[in-house]
């Protein structure tokens, strides 16, 4: 059964694949991966360690194609492969029927088939935050030394993946150490309070280089996260079940507590007793890794927000499982069947939803506004980039722009800001333009093109906005302006 649910999988994934445009953090990733070898490693220590991991993979990936549909691909696969290993894990849980269910819920999960149609670390992501909770169980069912060092060294490939994974490892720690679970393994071959310890000792100290990396850079590269609600993580599990609509949420909701219900007694009274059976334990450890993240990152957002639901696609293995283990509860066959039917329907209603929508927010028109700048620019064109890392995503495009204007002399306009040398190089991932050196480079172009993205409002624009407005002016006596999704285009003229 497990094969046609990957095949299944894998061509859902792969499915419309391209039919979306590229957008601003995909061709961020993947200038991050083309720039030179100094650079990429300069620009990992110095802004870009998050994700580190994905994109060193991408870097080898792109030696074999450049398309986006071939660059979104090893999503996919990163994604296919996260079946087998949900599998694995509820197996391990409970049992095959469970896995079953579980690997049917993951192969239709539209919040999963989101972010496998695109260009980030997260299918990677959640691939091996799925399997390092599954080396977990197996280390407490087999205490064995392959055992702890898949979970190590995956847990530690998992941080260097996304950095929030290491919310799934204070989990684990919670769920061991917490719960108990060191005196009630599910077989007499209990592992040592020592062996995990130096298991978490062994992690802490691998990424140790990305904690100093985060307490060098602070919140600077999350600083756009918005303030979230009730309401948003609401949505976020609204979405992480897969539905476009609370519908899902609901049912998915009943099965969860179908799952704990005849656990009730135990499940918040046993927690560090020997006599906590495997059977609480395992929806105790499920239910944490579910919600404890989730919470404690909303919270943690009232002093700076760092909640954002693609940050918690880590959480769905949890969801899935418990939820296959509400199901399973339904013992006659036709139930099973019956219910499983109607929420895998459910579930195809978002993946159909997905194919030409995002769950999250809908993404900015980068793509868009680059292609409309490139086919409207003319010989001694310049350009000027609202923040410098548009120019990142500019550079993607314009490489694919160039393709299919393959044989023409132009170019596109050239660039002011940001620019140290032709190639992109690490220090033009940051920054804004200034006064200073929008004077100092004695513009000369008859006309200048201005991409803007997250400038405040038209009502209320920011700082560099105003200054480049006021500045330009001065020397320029026309203003264009075109509106694209969270993008803005301008164009400065003589005349």
């Amino acid at each position: 059964m497990i094969l046609p649910l990957l095949v299944a999988a894998t061509v859902i994934r792969f499915l419309y694949l391209a039919g979306k445009p590229f957008w601003f953090d995909e061709g961020f990733s993947v200038e991050v991966a083309r720039i030179r070898w100094s650079d990429f490693l300069h620009l990992l220590w110095w802004r870009e360690a998050n994700m580190a991991l994905y994109y060193f993979l991408l870097r080898i990936w792109l030696h074999f194609g450049q398309s986006p549909f071939f660059i979104r691909s090893l999503s996919v696969l990163m994604a296919a492969a996260t079946l087998p290993a949900i599998y694995w894990l509820a197996r391990l849980l409970y049992d095959r029927r469970v896995a079953l269910i579980a690997a049917a819920l993951f192969t239709f999960n539209a919040y999963n088939v989101r972010y496998a149609q695109e260009a980030r670390s997260y299918a990677l992501f959640l691939l091996l935050a799925t399997l390092s909770s599954g080396f977990l169980i197996s280390f407490l069912w087999q205490p064995r030394r392959r055992n702890w060092l898949g979970y190590v060294l995956v847990s530690i490939l998992a941080v260097y993946a996304h950095f929030y994974a290491l919310l799934l490892v204070v989990v684990q720690w919670l769920a061991v150490r917490w719960l108990g679970n060191i005196n009630q393994c599910p077989d007499e071959s209990s592992p040592r309070p020592a062996q995990l310890r130096r298991a978490w000792i062994a992690i802490g100290l691998a990424v140790l280089p990305l904690l100093i990396f985060v307490a060098k850079t602070g919140a600077g590269p999350i600083r756009w996260i918005p303030r979230p609600g009730l309401r948003g993580m609401l949505e976020f599990y609204e979405h992480l079940a897969g539905g476009n609509n609370w519908v899902l949420l609901v049912i998915y909701t009943a099965a969860c507590v179908g799952a704990v219900l005849p656990l009730r007694k135990q499940l918040f009274t046993g927690g560090q007793s020997r006599e906590t059976c495997w059977e609480t334990w395992r929806a105790q450890f499920l239910l944490i890794w579910m919600i404890f993240p989730v919470v404690l990152t909303v919270v943690l957002s009232f002093a700076r927000p760092v909640f954002l639901g693609r940050y918690m696609i880590f959480c769905l293995p949890a969801l899935l499982i418990l939820v296959a283990a509400g199901l399973a509860r339904l013992r006659k066959a036709w139930l099973l069947m019956a219910a499983l039917s109607g929420i895998l329907l459910l579930c195809l209603q978002g993946v159909l939803f997905v194919y030409g929508h995002d769950f999250d927010s809908e993404r900015d028109a980068s793509g868009a506004a680059s292609d409309f700048i490139l086919d409207h620019s003319e010989p001694g064109d310049a350009i000027v980039f609202h923040i410098a890392a548009t120019r990142v995503a500019y550079e993607f495009f314009s490489s694919l722009w160039a393709e299919e204007k393959a044989g023409t002399a132009h170019l596109g306009p050239e660039i002011i800001f940001p620019y140290h040398r032709e190639r992109l190089e690490y220090r033009d991932f940051t920054g804004k333009p200034t006064e200073d050196l929008l004077r100092a480079a004695r513009i000369s172009h008859p006309r200048v093109w201005v991409m803007l993205m997250n400038n405040g409002s038209v009502e209320k624009p920011d700082a560099t906005t105003v200054m480049l407005t006021k500045v330009l002016a001065e020397s320029f006596l026309k203003m264009e302006r075109w509106e694209f999704p969270k993008v803005e285009v301008r164009l400065y003229s003589r005349q």
